[in-house]
């Protein structure tokens, strides 16, 4: 497949040194998911410094709702993402835009329904969360606004994953970077009615990612048709918007475990979180502290596991299986160096990174160091477990994964700390992190080596299939249900 084939900035991942272009690919993304972190925690500053200890306490409990939500999108982004790297792998593009256009037209279809309903649902949806009484209408206010942001939202996250599948991460970057541009320099702006902008309050932050996300998907969709990249939908492809069948049954089947994911890892951090509540009111600001620490330590690890991702699918795709091999064990060797850095540098400097959120002499500094030097570490292993998981999800192994990651958090880790808090105290705690990891890379280990994951494919149909569904599409006659 020619670049001329592929168009605009996506790359070919099947050929070339394998280490270079990975460590090329993760940049990007990691430097799109420190922005992303770094736009959350300036929102939150905003928030915070206008409207006080309320208006923080109702951000947050949206954006537990948020994260469930995404969790969606992210599972069915993946899906997509790893059918477009096979296809662009293959070098068939119409399989790609196939795939995506079914995203697309799911996810749309789904963010649309959703935000209705929560908008409608979120007085309901608070009570159920407990959210407190005075922040109740803060946290209505803020929530129904997110709602309506919702389907831009969703669409820009999987527009961006949809990109990293055709190769280019370079592309996500410059329009996150946008996107935090405006979503951080709108919400001083909105939240106290500076200069000609009217006075929000809590909604005002809100509006803010609304008119982000809009101007971000707006502007990332011109991008997409002027440099003509492989994703987007001309003329007749533009049926592909329409979901069909076999893929959807895919993506569903596919996306749903690793949606699910973010499931269980948020259950267990919610269960985790009220063990430690139980430590005192130090023990909860350090972890609090320690945990906005390992957001960012984690972050090498994510992108790497995305490169690892997108390369490893294209590869399959080629049926470059040499290949493979090799990109994992170069994500691995990256992972070890840049994760490892990080937890060097945030343990031999804890105090200074700590005090960041902690005064030198608040009690729970000592306590935050200490987490830090017992827990951090195990990110290493989670990292290398990351690209394990990467590589055997790009053959479309998800289901394993899934109960690993579940056995580690709860058996392993929650077993762990449960277990040995009697004995142990607080240590029980944070010793239960690197032993949840450790648990995790074993089993990713012995199933990326003896597990069949190989063996597995993501169906991609056969293009006469989607010729004679376009027909169908084109006759009325052929539609057996309203198509909405």
């Amino acid at each position: 497949m020619t670049k001329e084939e592929k168009g605009g900035k996506s790359r070919d991942l099947t050929t070339g040194p394998i280490a270079g272009t990975l460590l090329a690919f993760a940049l990007p993304t990691l430097g799109s998911n420190i922005l992303q972190s770094l736009n959350g925690s300036i929102n939150t500053i905003w928030v915070g410094h206008f409207l006080g200890e309320a208006a923080l306490a109702a951000t947050s409990n949206a954006n537990i709702i948020m994260f469930l939500m995404f969790g969606a999108v992210f599972g069915f982004g993946m899906a997509a993402t790893i059918l477009v790297g096979q296809a662009m792998g293959r070098g068939d593009i119409d399989a790609a835009r196939r795939a995506f256009g079914t995203a697309v037209g799911m996810v749309l279809f789904g963010a649309v329904v959703i935000a209705a309903i929560g908008w409608m649902l979120a007085p309901q949806i608070l009570t159920i969360l407990a959210t407190p009484g005075d922040a109740f209408p803060l946290a209505l206010a803020y929530l129904r606004v997110i709602f309506l942001s919702l389907p831009a939202s969703m669409m820009v996250v999987l527009v961006m994953m949809g990109l990293r599948g055709t190769g280019d991460s370079t592309t996500p970057f410059w329009f996150m970077v946008l996107s935090v541009v405006i979503d951080a320099g709108l919400n001083p702006f909105l939240i106290a009615g500076i200069g000609p902008f009217p006075r929000l309050g809590i909604a005002g932050s809100a509006t803010a990612t609304l008119v982000a996300n809009h101007v971000s998907l707006a502007c990332l969709v011109v991008y997409v048709y002027a440099r003509d990249l492989p994703l987007r939908l001309r003329g007749g492809e533009l049926a592909y918007l329409k979901p069909h069948g076999p893929l959807v049954r895919t993506i569903k089947a596919k996306g749903l475990p690793m949606g699910a994911q973010m499931l269980v890892m948020s259950s267990a951090g919610l269960a985790m979180a009220g063990l430690v509540n139980r430590q005192g009111v130090d023990t909860v600001a350090a972890y609090g502290v320690a945990q906005q620490l390992w957001t960012y330590i984690q972050m090498p690890a994510l992108a790497i596991g995305a490169a690892v991702s997108a390369m490893t699918a294209q590869n399959i795709g080629a049926g470059r299986w040499d290949r493979v091999g090799r990109i994992t064990r170069a994500g691995l060797i990256t992972n070890l160096a840049l994760t490892g850095v990080m937890v060097v540098v945030t343990t031999l400097f804890d105090r200074a990174v700590l005090g960041l959120f902690l005064g030198q002499d608040s009690p729970a500094m000592p306590i935050a160091a200490h987490i830090q030097l017992v827990a951090a570490w195990g990110f290493v292993l989670f990292g290398a477990t990351m690209v394990l998981f990467s590589t055997v999800r790009a053959n479309g192994a998800v289901i394993a994964p899934l109960v690993m990651l579940f056995v580690s958090m709860y058996p392993v880790r929650l077993g762990f700390a449960a277990a040995l808090l009697p004995a142990w105290g607080a240590d029980a705690l944070w010793w239960s992190f690197p032993a949840g990891s450790a648990a995790n890379l074993v089993m990713a280990v012995a199933y990326y080596r003896y597990g069949n994951w190989r063996k597995g494919a993501l169906l991609t149909p056969e293009p006469a299939d989607c010729e004679e569904q376009a027909h169908a599409d084109a006759e009325p006659a052929g539609r057996v249900h309203p198509t909405g």
